[in-house]
Formats: C-alpha cells, structure tokens, sequence
C-alpha cells in the first residue's frame, strides 16, 4: 500500500526568538512565533505524514494549550510522528518541502535540513527535496511578517516488497 499526505503551515515572524527552520537554528535577527519552537518547515512535514496516515493534523495530537509542548524543539514532535508511523506499518518512501520566506537566504542552509530529515525520517538524503522560494514581494511572506512552508509526503507499507 502506497498513501501521500500533504502539510502545510504557516508561522508570524516576530523579534526575540531564534529562527528554526528544518531542525536548523539560522542566524536572522527574527524568528518564528509560536507554542513549540515553531519550526514552520517540520510542522508541514508531520502534517503530511498524519495526513498520509489519516490522523488529523498536529495541532489535534500536540496542542498549543498544553504546556508540555511550550518552546518544544519540532523534531521532537517529528520523532513521536514517526513512531506512530512505524507502528501502523509504514514507512517514508520521499519528501518533498518547499519554504517560502523573502529572507534569509535558505539556499547555504539546506543541505543541513536535508541531512537532519534524513536520519529522523530513516531514508537516504535523496529521499528528501527541500526547496525555498520568494512571493517577489507579495503577501505576508513577501512583506516579511512571517514565513510558510508546504510538504508532500508518500509513504509505504513496510510488508511490501517494492522491488519487482
């Protein structure tokens, strides 16, 4: 059995807060706003795999009004979603992310977040595609008041041989 979720997020950049992107703390003078570390790039990503296995979204499995998860690094929460994952019989086949956010510039930083997702996510680096784009100037991302980020994930049930 072969399933794709899809995720999406989106986080206000505000000042005070480490920028967090792919599980990478980047130097910017802003960063984003939210319970946990609100890393906009890994939420998209467990969005997607609860997606695929059709188990809501993250804010149904870690809410903002539990203290518990208050300033929690995101690939935390990444790992739980990846035991519930194992459990139902499944496992990553590839991602595939983008982020949209006018500055930093992400480009010198991804290589870092695909190595990261790949061992978290248990596939090769190849597996994973991050990309990061602008809006030109448009939106909320272009204006620089917070950044989003979409991902698209397949996975595989681990009882089936794919290799025929």
């Amino acid at each position: 059995m072969f399933r794709i979720g899809f995720g999406y997020d989106v986080h206000r950049l505000t000042e005070g807060r480490p920028l967090v992107l792919g599980g990478v703390t980047i130097p910017y003078p802003m960063g984003l706003l939210g319970h946990s570390d609100a890393d906009v790039m890994i939420h998209a990503v467990m969005d997607g795999i609860l997606g695929a296995l059709g188990k809501g979204d993250i804010g149904q499995h870690f809410p903002d009004t539990d203290p518990k998860y208050k300033d929690m690094e995101s690939l935390v929460m990444l790992k739980t979603v990846m035991v519930w994952m194992k459990q139902e019989g499944f496992r990553i086949n590839n991602l595939d992310c983008t982020i949209v956010a006018e500055k930093p510039k992400l480009a010198p930083h991804i290589p870092v977040m695909k190595q990261k997702l790949s061992i978290i996510l248990e596939v090769e680096k190849d597996q994973v595609n991050i990309k990061a784009t602008t809006t030109e100037g448009l939106g909320f991302c272009g204006r620089g008041e917070g950044m989003a980020a979409y991902a698209v994930v397949s996975i595989v049930d681990i009882k089936t041989d794919y290799s025929s």
